[in-house]
């Protein structure tokens, strides 16, 4: 007798249908569509494009982008994701379908979407920085503590092993009290320092000027500013350092467990009205916290860089194309060949019988997936943005040091850089053509 007869010949009730295990139906390692977010990317094309790739064990249902030919190729790869131009039209008639949301477009253009987003109670992924204006960093962590929404900024080095490694290294004592910490950077690798085009050119037909532009003043369309080189702008980025401090200080701040700057001051090259200079050199001082000493980061960029280790081996490369990150303590040094690559002892023959301490950091699952995990109820993600949003200022705040070129006394509690009413001017500017932070 089959066993369904039975039951019911004994008067057992059965149901209709039986609920199985999901690898029981999907096999080991399944993903139920259920479980799936659906997420929604503003900015589909340039770097974008590799956030959502990494995303993309879950559902990309969405697509939204000012330029149809920049976003061509992640069209392509999502064929089924329906697309918009307008952030704020695919939130009114697709809310209820989105789990989370991607933000890749200009500096200028993150606040709006992203806060946006967490409003509606989205799971947020964004890029570096955060934001363009300290002001804007300030509300961003706000609404993200009020609507407790997954967050991570795009440094994907946060997750890194080597990372957690240099922390390590620096906790254990092995180079001693650090005093002196020293990134550098190839940035930039657009043009600035220059003035702004006095001729027009004619918009592409697949670029809405208008939406790209945001909240920037009204400016008419060159090709000096999209697409990539949109960075050297002040209305539109935030520079070398914008573009690559997040990443850089991101490991010095874990290792030296930094809070925010007393003070910062600034050089570079020749100054212009409306783009940052070829090249900057940026000093923050920090004061003494937990069991650490005062510390001095200095950030270089456009090709500059610290004096050469003389323990480094002559002929040796400093650091690698991209930039490096060197650490000077009272027993030692540390160098990074880059920002996140294995950090090494000075001089290197220390390395051939230095024992690694003992992992006291847990190792990541990834820098994407934490936020995807993080999204479905899990840890929250190591670089969200109660850690991004204070990465961010850092960067923000050295800007602000090269614009002026002033030393810079900085209250960060309230948010005041409190010697310079010209550098305060720029902790929060003013929106344009309807746009506006209120009510957000």
């Amino acid at each position: 007798m089959r066993r369904r007869t039975f039951l019911r010949s004994a008067g057992i009730a059965i149901p209709s249908f039986y609920i199985y295990p999901r690898h029981v139906l999907g096999g080991k390692g399944f993903t139920a569509p259920s479980d799936k977010l659906n997420i929604a990317a503003v900015g589909a094309g340039g770097v974008c494009k590799h956030y959502i790739e990494n995303c993309d064990s879950e559902n990309i249902a969405f697509l939204c982008d000012v330029d149809d030919d920049r976003a061509a190729e992640t069209y392509k790869l999502y064929p089924d994701a329906k697309r918009y131009r307008d952030f704020r039209i695919m939130f009114e008639k697709e809310e209820k379908s989105i789990d989370a949301v991607i933000v890749g477009t200009p500096d200028h253009t993150h606040t709006i979407p992203a806060i946006t987003a967490m409003r509606l109670k989205k799971h947020l992924y964004c890029a570096k920085p955060l934001t363009r204006t300290i002001h804007e960093s300030r509300l961003l962590l706000k609404v993200a503590r009020e609507t407790g929404v997954a967050t991570q900024m795009s440094t994907q080095q946060n997750a890194s092993d080597d990372h957690r490694l240099l922390c390590e290294m620096v906790w254990s004592g092995v180079i001693g009290d650090v005093y002196e910490a020293h990134t550098w950077s190839n940035r930039p690798i657009w043009p600035q320092g220059m003035e702004r085009p006095e001729e027009d050119e004619p918009i592409p037909v697949t670029l809405d000027w208008d939406l790209w532009l945001g909240p920037a003043k009204k400016r008419p369309y060159h090709s000096a500013y999209v697409p990539f080189k949109w960075r050297g702008w002040h209305d539109f980025g935030t520079g070398a350092l914008g573009d690559m401090g997040c990443h850089q200080f991101d490991p010095i701040v874990k290792a030296l467990k930094l809070k925010q700057p007393h003070r910062v001051q600034a050089s570079s090259s020749k100054l212009f009205e409306e783009t940052f200079p070829v090249a900057s050199i940026v000093h923050y001082d920090f004061a003494a916290r937990e069991n650490m000493p005062p510390v001095k980061v200095t950030w270089y960029d456009g090709g500059l860089q610290p004096k050469k280790p003389e323990e480094l081996d002559p002929g040796v490369e400093f650091g690698d194309w991209n930039g490096g990150l060197l650490l000077i303590g009272e027993k030692g040094k540390i160098l990074c060949d880059a920002v996140g690559n294995k950090p090494i002892l000075l001089p290197k023959n220390r390395n051939e019988e230095y024992t690694p301490p003992p992992q006291t950091l847990s190792r990541s699952i990834g820098h994407y997936k934490e936020w995807i995990e993080a999204a479905k109820g899990g840890a929250p993600a190591g670089a969200n943005f109660e850690y991004g949003c204070p990465v961010t200022e850092l960067v923000l705040l050295g800007n602000i040091a090269v614009r002026t070129q002033q030393i810079l006394e900085w209250d960060y509690e309230k948010m005041q850089i409190t010697n310079s009413p010209e550098a305060n001017k720029l902790i929060k500017e003013e929106y344009h053509n309807g746009w506006t932070l209120e009510n957000l």
